[in-house]
């Protein structure tokens, strides 16, 4: 990743030998901010319960440098042990089911990881008293469908398919910690995030990217028109850090950001950017239009975190595109295309 994410002295001092907990630090997000809080000089303490060798905190060595305590987060007498022993200032809960599909074929154990995993992450940092600041990751998909776009903070929660709730649930546990036990806790809401390291191949953006490094047409299983809003992953952990250090005297306990690019865009225009910028535009993409339980328009406005919070994000659509495109080239062993677009482009917006 050619932009780095960690921020100036100040917060490198905020972070200095912190003990954080992050939960799902194998995932995409996890992995990235934990490398992030690595450099930082945090004492990263990880709960995992899959090894997933080909995370990108495992190929990475980053693992090597984090204390691993190898569970479920559904394990209340665990969750309880880790806050404890490892004396756990900030915990960080990304730990989580993510993929719809997979909700919709197997929505009990998306429900017992997405809710109860939550529920006892709480429960574990209310009873340990030395921790300062809790983030949960909720997501746009808690809001559910609305008539009034973009989603603000204040929108009701109103999931109804089986991901869409287990994270309104999840929004709404969180809530209720800070407001019965005045747990300083806050959420977050991010829009679609991409980047290196998602190895989740029915995702838009990695599905694609790996089709079309193979030479194989990509695949909508839309019709193509549903809006979204996409943010690079490396945004996310400015975010997150961001956030967390903003938290000092318990304020924003019990409130939720929403962190997006506050530019939606069609399924197929996503498609069609990609195809572009890996040098394939002679793939044209397949359009199933069998995509079911979707929402057609989501998205959401940031601008409670950039007036609060101060932040923004500071990657184009386009250049987190093309540093994601040349992650997944050296992941999946594909070499350069001459007809590739290359790594020119501008930061911002």
């Amino acid at each position: 990743m050619s932009l780095s994410t960690v921020p100036e002295d100040n917060s490198r001092n905020f972070w200095l030998d912190r003990p954080v907990l992050v939960t799902g630090s194998t995932g995409i997000l996890g992995s990235w901010l934990t490398l992030a809080l690595l450099d930082l000089g945090a004492n990263v303490v990880s709960v995992i319960r899959d090894w997933v060798p080909q995370s990108q905190l495992v190929r990475s060595g980053g693992i090597g440098q984090v204390k691993v305590v190898r569970g479920d987060i559904t394990d209340a007498a665990l969750m309880e042990r880790v806050m404890a022993e490892y004396e756990i200032d900030t915990a960080i809960h990304l730990a989580a089911q993510t993929a719809v599909g997979i909700a919709n074929r197997s929505p009990i154990s998306t429900f017992e990881t997405n809710i109860k995993g939550t529920w006892v992450l709480l429960e574990a940092a209310r009873r340990w008293p030395g921790l300062t600041r809790v983030i949960v990751a909720s997501s746009d998909k808690a809001y559910g469908a609305h008539a009034m776009l973009p989603y603000a903070e204040d929108a009701a929660l109103q999931g109804r398919h089986p991901y869409d709730v287990s994270k309104s649930c999840a929004d709404l546990l969180a809530q209720s910690y800070a407001s019965t036990f005045n747990l300083p806790v806050t959420i977050t809401r991010c829009a679609n995030m991409y980047g290196g390291g998602d190895l989740n191949w029915n995702r838009i953006v990695p599905g694609t990217i790996r089709s079309v490094l193979r030479g194989e047409r990509p695949v909508v299983r839309s019709d193509g028109t549903p809006l979204r809003d996409y943010i690079y992953v490396q945004d996310i952990v400015s975010a997150y850090l961001t956030l967390a250090e903003a938290m000092e005297g318990d304020l924003y306990r019990g409130e939720a950001f929403n962190f997006g690019m506050d530019a939606p865009v069609s399924a197929l225009d996503m498609v069609s950017t990609i195809v572009r910028l890996a040098g394939q535009i002679e793939l044209q993409p397949q359009v199933l239009n069998q995509a079911s339980n979707e929402i057609q328009e989501q998205y959401l406005s940031s601008e409670k975190a950039h007036n609060l919070l101060g932040w923004q994000p500071r990657y184009s659509l386009e250049v987190g595109l093309r540093e994601t495109i040349e992650w997944y080239r050296e992941f999946l062993g594909t070499p350069p295309n001459a007809g590739t677009e290359g790594n020119k482009g501008t930061e911002g917006n």
